[in-house]
């Protein structure tokens, strides 16, 4: 949705605030504050309200909420003095005084849309005998996302945090995804819980769905599980994305510090997983989307409960914490994209830069960001997605 006022046009699905044809430089904080007081253009907002809704309830000054007013009020050619838009009502808080009138995306600006679009679930059954749940949605060029932590079919499809992510990808391809052994729809009981068995996974599904040649996506720890299958079978491969990732994990990385903090949130998994008090996963939250709003946080929160056990949980980050695939990184062939952000809290920045220096000619992009889910309201949203359209494109 977009909000049009006094020559300005604020996105709010791309995070853009424009004068005429000029883009209008603004920290993410203000924009948050700017959208808020024009979303609520009709009543006055409280400096408490802007508090929990900009800085989600910390401790912050109100020497620093003024900062941010009059960075806002410059950015849309307003001040102090003229409060032309953003007025001050003393002892009560602040208000937009412009008239901004809200118009909807139209098809054109949003080739994104999804209407219409389906998903069918099915199962296979890997090598072990394990049932692993896939799902077929869209039509075009097949891509293929490959399993990561934590999916959920079914609830990923309408979540807050996976939706725009993937029914941007199944409105140009046939999209191909599914959850790995131990969690969402998938068996939870496997007997084995390991990096080759994931590696297996994709392999019963790619082979499920009747693929010969296919793109291939990787998230997160989704990347180490596209790159061994990869090297496996490059001639079905035609292309790779690689998001967030890393060759090496944790425990491989020589940072007593990194092993130390990777022991606590084991150990808080095995205690803390399955309660009610959401206290302990959002720790996990705020790693992974420091920069969500609440309902996107509670999503994230609530999906890590449902989507698999205390037990499996903790055996899925150690399989992430011990993966290697450095060696089969020069045995990448087909053309390869690599995107990370770079204040990622989960993986940091330098492995996915070391990751992508490993593959012969991979072509890496960085991203401004803190969110190691690239969520819609990001900035770098909308380049994430052109990199990867003219990428799989090309």
């Amino acid at each position: 949705m977009s909000y049009c006022f006094d020559g300005y046009v604020l996105d709010a699905g791309r995070r853009e605030l424009r004068s005429g044809s000029s883009l209008v430089e603004v920290e993410p904080q203000v924009f948050d504050l700017l959208f808020h007081l024009i979303k609520h253009q009709d009543r006055v907002v409280s400096s408490e309200e802007l508090f929990d809704t900009v800085w989600q309830g910390r401790v912050v000054s109100l020497s620093t909420l003024t900062s941010r007013i009059n960075a806002a009020r410059r950015a849309v050619g307003d001040s102090g003095a003229a409060q032309k838009l953003i007025k001050t009502i003393p002892r009560k808080g602040y208000r937009f005084a412009g008239e901004a009138k809200l118009e909807h995306d139209t098809p054109q600006d949003a080739p994104e849309a999804t209407t219409g679009l389906r998903q069918e679930i099915n199962f296979c059954v890997s090598a072990d005998g394990v049932r692993v749940a896939y799902a077929k949605v869209g039509s075009g060029p097949p891509l293929v996302k490959a399993g990561n932590w934590l999916n959920h079919l079914e609830y990923d499809w309408d979540s807050p945090v996976w939706s725009h992510l993937l029914k941007w990808m199944a409105s140009e391809h046939q999209l191909i995804r599914y959850d790995a052994r131990g969690n969402g729809l998938s068996d939870w009981d496997a007997d084995e819980i390991s990096f080759e068995a994931f590696v297996r996974d994709l392999e019963a599904v790619v082979d499920a769905a009747g693929l010969e040649r296919f793109a291939l996506f990787g998230a997160s720890q989704g990347c180490a599980v596209s790159i061994a299958y990869a090297a496996r079978h490059p001639e079905r491969v035609s292309k790779l994305v690689l998001y967030g990732g890393f060759a090496r994990g944790k425990r491989l990385r020589g940072d007593p510090a990194v092993i130390a903090q990777s022991d606590a949130m084991i150990t808080l998994m095995r205690t803390g997983w399955g309660q009610e008090n959401p206290a302990f996963r959002q720790i996990y939250t705020s790693l992974f989307v420091p920069g969500g709003t609440p309902e996107q946080m509670r999503w994230f929160n609530d999906l890590q409960r449902s989507t698999t056990s205390p037990e499996n949980a903790v055996r899925i980050r150690l399989v992430s914490d011990w993966i290697d695939v450095q060696s089969l990184l020069p045995e990448i062939t087909m053309p390869t994209l690599v995107l990370h952000c770079r204040d990622d809290a989960v993986q940091p920045f330098e492995e996915g830069r070391k990751m992508a220096a490993g593959i012969p000619g991979a072509r890496f992009v960085c991203l401004e960001g803190k969110n190691h889910l690239v969520l819609e309201s990001d900035p770098c949203w909308r380049r994430f997605r052109e990199e990867i359209a003219m990428f799989l494109a090309a």
